[in-house]
């Protein structure tokens, strides 16, 4: 994303708590000059215009330095390659969904049963990921580092901190690394654009997955 985000060491294990993601817009950055604000500002707006017109697919480097007016060496310098750009464009959303994990109004937020919590999770993922899926699809790291990810790695925490608590004697990290292949994009646009499936058959198939898994019933 176009925040700073933690470091993880190699012998890290998805075991942990989730980390706070630093997420920013950039333009509160304090070392970032008004001019680089600014800069960072009409990329984003011109990177914005180009999704609109030409999907992800339109979104490059190149593309966006042009719409801009720019040159391609300040893109790059501000977002260091178009997987940094796009999730810079996905950076609003991000920031919405950690919010509301670690001090929302529950269920997602805390304050209910960690089972409700896991419910509520999967269906704001799936949302977001209905709402934002080009981007998601055009911003995903390679294969190698997709469950590395920072981003990844903090959800996945969360999912783990949940079943913990929701199932004590199960193994966690394994079944939260389970879950979240059913919220992985590249199903959900299988799911959504080849079978043709609604996004409220997806929900219902996430809050089955989580009571067989919990065999806990989630509230109707």
């Amino acid at each position: 994303m176009s925040a700073s985000l933690p470091s993880f060491p190699k012998s890290q294990e998805p075991t942990d708590e989730p980390v706070l993601l630093e997420l920013s817009t950039g333009a509160d950055e304090p070392c970032l000059r008004a001019d680089a604000a600014r800069n960072r500002a009409r990329l984003l707006e011109a990177a914005t215009r180009l999704v609109a017109e030409h999907g992800a697919a339109g979104v490059t480097m190149e593309a966006v330095a042009a719409a801009a007016s720019v040159g391609k060496g300040t893109v790059f310098r501000r977002f260091g390659d178009r997987t940094g750009l796009l999730m810079a464009l996905l950076d609003h959303s991000a920031q919405q969904l950690q919010a509301a994990l670690l001090s929302g109004p529950p269920p997602l937020g805390p304050g209910a049963p960690p089972v409700e919590r896991l419910g509520a999770f999967g269906r704001a993922v799936l949302r977001q990921a209905v709402d934002h899926l080009e981007l998601q699809l055009a911003a995903e790291p390679e294969p190698t580092r997709r469950h590395s990810f920072p981003p990844q790695r903090f959800l996945t925490g969360h999912v783990t901190l949940l079943l913990r608590q929701a199932v004590p004697d199960a193994d966690a990290p394994l079944l939260a690394q389970a879950l979240m292949g059913y919220l992985d994009p590249a199903l959900v646009h299988y799911l959504t654009k080849d079978c043709g499936m609604p996004l409220e058959r997806l929900e219902s198939g996430w809050n089955d997955l989580v009571e067989r898994l919990t065999r806990t019933e989630l509230p109707r």
